[in-house]
């Protein structure tokens, strides 16, 4: 019973023997993997340092580097700040999407009409124009539906019949649906909308 007795006591000092000498190894292993990221963030500190010093550096050169290429045309600046259109795609499993904006100014050229959209954008129920104008190119058949510009009686109709009432400046909202291809394939009057 004794030996017994002494041989658990023994057993019982190496168990805790051994859990003194793995927390100190387990609190190791985590220092020197700290470690190990700090000197990796200061490299990459470091390398970026200098690649942004190379990138000014040929930056400036090629500033000053003699050449037959002339400095392009100025442009005045409304030109080059102005968004530029890109026409909406559908989402997948979607038909159409749809552009919201001011249809106007209203031409027939040959066989066709040619709209400017003013590209508007909905905050809470109102259109908030984003800056992006463009100009399509319709079929005179192309459907639209109708409510205000109808007189408040909602309808469908071909937009040889607006061109009149579509010329002057921006004054009626449609939502205006593109295809996948970016062809347009109707206008709806976004009558649900206020114009702010």
């Amino acid at each position: 019973m004794v030996d017994e007795t002494s041989l658990d006591d023994h057993l019982a000092g190496l168990a805790a023997e051994g859990r003194r000498s793995v927390v100190p190894l387990a609190a190791e292993q985590i220092r020197v993997r700290g470690d190990r990221r700090r000197r990796r963030k200061r490299a990459a500190q470091l390398s970026g340092g200098v690649l942004l010093a190379a990138a000014v550096a040929v930056g400036g050169l090629s500033l000053v580097r003699p050449g037959q290429e002339q400095a392009p045309a100025a442009t005045s600046p409304t030109a080059s700040g102005t968004p530029r259109f890109v026409p909406p795609t559908p989402a997948p499993g979607e038909e159409y999407a749809s552009e919201i904006g001011y249809v106007y100014d209203a031409k027939v050229v040959e066989d066709a009409v040619r709209v400017t959209v003013e590209q508007l954008r909905t905050e809470g129920g109102t259109a908030v124009p984003t800056g992006v104008v463009h100009q399509v190119t319709l079929s005179p058949q192309t459907p639209v539906e109708v409510e205000r510009l109808a007189g408040g009686k909602p309808g469908d109709v071909r937009l040889e019949e607006l061109t009149d009432r579509l010329r002057g400046g921006p004054r009626w909202v449609f939502a205006v649906d593109y295809d996948g291809e970016g062809r347009v394939r109707s206008l709806r009057e976004a009558s649900w909308l206020t114009v702010g």
